[in-house]
């Protein structure tokens, strides 16, 4: 994984930066979104499982991006979101893998309802959803 990394940031322009931001990424908006022109969050899906890492209730994941989403509004930087749609693949056979997949189905579908243009990518093609 670390050589994928690294193999990734060296395909990247010098002047991109990389911040990597595992759970308080509505603070880090806060403190530091408003000095970029572009902000690119790789994946929303990752911070998600380190969030429910920390066994938080439902309600409080829909808090928390209620709050990233008002931070994010904040910035005023294009962000994009990446996230991965995970009702397309099989159902999960554990309880808590089935858990998570729909904690972040909702919490696509939150994001959805407050983005301002919502794509789907699949096989490299782009659908425009919103």
């Amino acid at each position: 994984m670390q050589a994928r990394i690294a193999r990734h940031r060296a395909t990247r322009s010098a002047d991109w930066v990389t911040a990597e931001v595992p759970r308080d990424l509505t603070g880090w908006f806060r403190s530091e979104g408003s000095g970029y022109r572009t902000i690119v969050v790789d994946c929303l899906t990752l911070w998600l499982s380190n969030v429910c890492g920390r066994r938080i209730s439902d309600a409080d994941i829909s808090a928390r991006v209620d709050e990233l989403v008002q931070a994010i509004r904040r910035s005023p930087a294009r962000v994009v979101l990446v996230s991965n749609e995970l009702g397309f693949g099989l159902v999960p056979t554990s309880r808590s893998a089935r858990a998570f997949r729909d904690v972040a189905g909702r919490v696509n579908q939150q994001i959805a309802a407050s983005a301002d243009e919502v794509y789907v990518v699949i096989c490299g093609q782009s659908l425009r959803l919103k």
